[in-house]
C-alpha cells in the first residue's frame, strides 16, 4: 500500500476541509476584481494521525510527517522539495514505513518541469524516478532518465503542479465554483497524467473555529486573510463515470499556504495538522511578475 500526496498540494501546502463543510457556512469575503497572485516562499511541517478507517483495507493508526520546502517566483521559476513520512498500523498488513523524497522546479510560464522522486518502503528503496517536461497548447512531452530512458507525449492541455494552483486561486477569487483540469506531477512512474476536479467553496476570512489544530495559521496576518475550502479529486485519465484515486480536501489560502488538511484513499483517511510554518522573505511577486519584469 503506496500513501501519496499530491504534488499540486505539496507545492504551496494547500490542504483542508471539504466545501460543504464548516467553510462553506462562513460569511463569504468581498472577492476583488483584479488581485495579484502571491505565492508566499514557506517551510511548512503536518502532523500525520489517522482521520477514519473502513472497508477490507483496515488501518488501526496512523503517524508521520510531512516537510515542504517551497520557494521562487514567476521570474525565478518554483522549486518544491517534500518529504513524507508514514507509518501505518494495520492488522491485515503490519506495520509498514513508507518514505517519500520529492524534488520538483517548473518554470515561471508553466512550461517546462524537472522532478526527481526517491520512494523507500520500510527502508528498501525503490527505483528512483527522474525526468523532465515540457508542456504545450497541444500536447505534454515526457523524457524519463531513471529507472530506465523513455519518452512519451500526452495529447491536450496539461498543467504542472505550480500552474494548476494558480488556477485554482485565480478561479477562488473570480468565484468559480469547479476547475478541471489534466494534471502531471511526475509522481508514480512519471508517465501518468491525471483528471483532476476542484469544487471550490465560499471565502471567508473568520477565525479559525478549531483552535486545537494548524496554530501557525491563527497567528499574524494568516488569522484574518481570506481562505477558500477546496475538494480537490485525483482520476485516472479517461471517460464516463469514475472513482477517485484520492481526494485532497484543504482550505486554501490567499497567499497560497493552507491548513486543515486531509488525504482520503478510500477505505481511510489521513488527517494534517499544521504544527510548523516558517516564512521567509522572497523578492518575487509570486505570479504578479510579466514577461517584460523578467526580462529586466
Amino acid at each position: 500500500m503506496r500513501l501519496r500526496l499530491a504534488p499540486a498540494l505539496l507545492i504551496v501546502a494547500s490542504l483542508s476541509s471539504a466545501a460543504t463543510g464548516a467553510g462553506a457556512a462562513s460569511p463569504a469575503a468581498p472577492v476583488p476584481n483584479e488581485a495579484a497572485i502571491h505565492l508566499v516562499n514557506h517551510r511548512a511541517v503536518y502532523d500525520l494521525s489517522l482521520a477514519r478507517s473502513e472497508g477490507t483495507r483496515s488501518v488501526e493508526s496512523v503517524r508521520g510527517r510531512i516537510v515542504i520546502d517551497f520557494s521562487g517566483d514567476a521570474c525565478r521559476g518554483f522549486t518544491m522539495q517534500t518529504r513524507q513520512v508514514t507509518m501505518l498500523d494495520s492488522s491485515e498488513s503490519g506495520n509498514r514505513t513508507s518514505d517519500l523524497r520529492n524534488s520538483t522546479f517548473e518554470s515561471g510560464d508553466g512550461a517546462s518541469f524537472r522532478f526527481r522522486t526517491a520512494t523507500f518502503l520500510n527502508n528498501v528503496p525503490s527505483a528512483a524516478i527522474d525526468g523532465t517536461a515540457e508542456a504545450g497548447s497541444e500536447a505534454l512531452k515526457v523524457k524519463l532518465k531513471e529507472p530506465k530512458r523513455a519518452e512519451f507525449q500526452s495529447g491536450g492541455e496539461v498543467m504542472f503542479p505550480v500552474r494548476h494552483m494558480l488556477r485554482l486561486l485565480k478561479a477562488a477569487k473570480a468565484g468559480e465554483t469547479t476547475v478541471s483540469a489534466k494534471v502531471f506531477d511526475g509522481s508514480d512512474d512519471g508517465r501518468k497524467v491525471y483528471d483532476t476536479l476542484a469544487v471550490i467553496g465560499r471565502a471567508s476570512a473568520a477565525p479559525a473555529a478549531d483552535t486545537e489544530r494548524d496554530k501557525p495559521l491563527r497567528e499574524g496576518d494568516l488569522a484574518g486573510m481570506r481562505r477558500w475550502p477546496v475538494t480537490l479529486s485525483y482520476f485516472t485519465a479517461g471517460e464516463g463515470e469514475r472513482t477517485p484515486i484520492y481526494t485532497l480536501t484543504f482550505d486554501l489560502y490567499e497567499n497560497g499556504v493552507s491548513g486543515r488538511l486531509n488525504l482520503d484513499y478510500g477505505d481511510f483517511a489521513i488527517s494534517g495538522n499544521l504544527t510548523q510554518l516558517d516564512l521567509t522573505k522572497d523578492k518575487g511577486k509570486g505570479d504578479a511578475k510579466s514577461d517584460a519584469d523578467c526580462r529586466r
